[in-house]
């Protein structure tokens, strides 16, 4: 093990392991990561705490534990604010995480009713869970007032004890496994986390280390989708729905899978406010002929779909599907929206076609939708209708802006991202733009995108407030964005 590593080493090993007998003090290899993982000028006395010694049951009513909190604590008793800490057992482990000092939310209170740390705490229990660790994180971890639920006690068994002490503090949890290698992993993603929250600096022999967890919490927070997931997910529901913020390429994707995984046996339709049953399913059309008139049957696009799905699989996209009304959209279709009974439920239609009067959707027919989850004015699926799909989220994607190679476009797609990861309401989120916003062939292009479409829809959230307190951090970005199209050059 290098040197550099000497400490962080040591209390892996310590942290993986059962109590040991006898008890050797924890400070020394807590302190020891200041000036081995993160710069010396972090390090306070007051922010290690080691109840270690006392295990035998007296300390902090019989449940030992050690980890770092905020400095302007008091040296020892009750403490407040956000702090990394273990709680080691003598036959069980160390179960660790993140908790709120019984003092309450201060001096902290900036971090723990930041959105930004909600999300990163949830986007690490999902990394964690990835590797077959036990791991769980409470939605708010402000909510001092909700305890750890039982089912989720249950899961972590030898923690009893801790349970009960800071089941209402303990706000993201993970149990240490025994194994080295991922032993580490849970040591150094919580205590990196918090020092990333902390603003610490990491030093360069860690610096992969930090940069390669921050990655992994925001591909945790936003998920690249690719065709093949979507064909998977397709195969299994049939009924598929790409939702997300404008920008994020749902359409592109929905073409593909329709054109590499059905090759192009499919086709796509668009919903709008004036689309209607008669133009889904089936209606009557005028055929004037001989100076009479009278009504053809004109099937829909969806029984086009399941006739053309007779012989082979054949995809239907539905483009901004949300955009319609629904209910009166489908009909009585809306029955045989039902991805275990395909084949084996009927619904009698309105007018025969080709003189049949039923109809049933064929094992062959795949329906993908997209929508848009920005657009205020437009009402979300009923729950009756939103059964019956899978929904897929497609988010900006970072890698894409930054593989075309433009500086200027990957650096305020990432203060972007900041602003409404750190900042921004759960709602607000689905307004995030998309990286289509930050796709150009040079600069120039670059400038005049930004200029005509991303500072139009900057100004607009602004406007009508969406992002809230979040607003003042957006409205730095916009600047940002403006002077970049006024000739400015952009400063990191």
């Amino acid at each position: 093990m290098a040197a550099s590593e000497q400490s962080l080493g040591q209390l892996v090993d310590l942290i993986r392991g059962n109590i040991p007998e006898p008890v050797a003090p924890i400070r020394p290899l807590l302190e020891g990561l200041f000036g081995e993982r993160y710069h010396k000028r972090h390090f306070a006395p007051t922010i290690v705490r080691d109840a270690y010694a006392l295990a035998a049951g007296d300390a902090e009513d019989g449940v030992p534990y050690a980890g770092l909190i905020h400095p302007d604590n008091p040296p020892n008793g009750p403490y407040g604010g956000t702090s990394v800490v273990w709680f080691p057992t003598r036959d069980a482990g160390s179960l660790m995480g993140f908790g709120v000092g019984t003092r309450g939310l201060p001096p902290d209170e900036g971090i723990l009713t930041r959105p930004g740390h909600r999300r990163r705490i949830a986007a690490l229990r999902t990394i964690l869970s990835k590797m077959g660790i036990e791991a769980w994180s409470k939605p708010d971890p402000a909510a001092l007032g909700v305890a750890i639920p039982k089912v989720t006690q249950d899961r972590f068994p030898g923690f009893q004890k801790a349970f009960q002490r800071y089941g209402h503090e303990m706000y993201c949890i993970a149990k240490v496994p025994s194994d080295p290698e991922k032993a580490r992993v849970v040591v150094t993603s919580f205590l990196d986390l918090y020092a990333y929250e902390r603003n610490w600096q990491v030093l360069k022999a860690a610096e992969s280390d930090a940069e390669a967890l921050q990655s992994s919490l925001r591909e945790g927070l936003f998920p690249a989708i690719d065709p093949v997931e979507v064909d998977h997910l397709l195969r299994r529901r049939r009924f598929v729905v790409l939702q997300g913020p404008p920008g994020t390429g749902k359409t592109r994707l929905a073409e593909r899978v329709r054109k590499e995984r059905f090759g192009d046996h499919g086709m796509t339709v668009q919903f709008h406010p004036a689309v209607t049953y008669e133009d889904f399913v089936v209606g009557l059309s005028p055929d004037p002929t001989q100076g009479n008139l009278r009504f053809d049957v004109r099937p829909g696009w969806l029984l086009q779909a399941v006739h053309s799905a007779k012989e082979r699989p054949f995809l239907l996209v539905i483009d901004e599907v949300n955009r319609a009304d629904l209910g009166k959209v489908l009909g009585e279709a809306i029955y045989l929206f039902e991805a275990g009974e395909i084949g084996s439920r009927t619904v009698k239609l309105p007018h025969q076609v080709n003189g049949d009067g039923a109809l049933r959707l064929p094992e062959n027919l795949f329906v993908l939708a997209t929508m848009n989850t920005a657009d205020r004015s437009i009402a979300g699926m009923d729950l009756a209708v939103r059964r019956r799909f899978a929904f897929v989220t497609l988010m900006p994607e970072a890698a894409v802006v930054e593989k075309q190679g433009l500086q200027n476009a990957a650096k305020i797609f990432r203060r972007l991202l900041d602003v409404f990861v750190e900042h921004a309401p759960d709602e607000a989120l689905d307004l995030l733009p998309g990286h289509a916003y930050f796709l150009a062939d040079n600069d120039e292009s670059l400038r005049e995108r930004f200029r005509y479409e991303l500072l139009p829809l900057l100004d607009e959230y602004l406007r009508q407030g969406f992002l809230g307190p979040a607003g003042v951090e957006l409205h730095a970005v916009r600047d940002a964005v403006q002077d970049l199209v006024s000739g400015g050059e952009l400063r990191d």
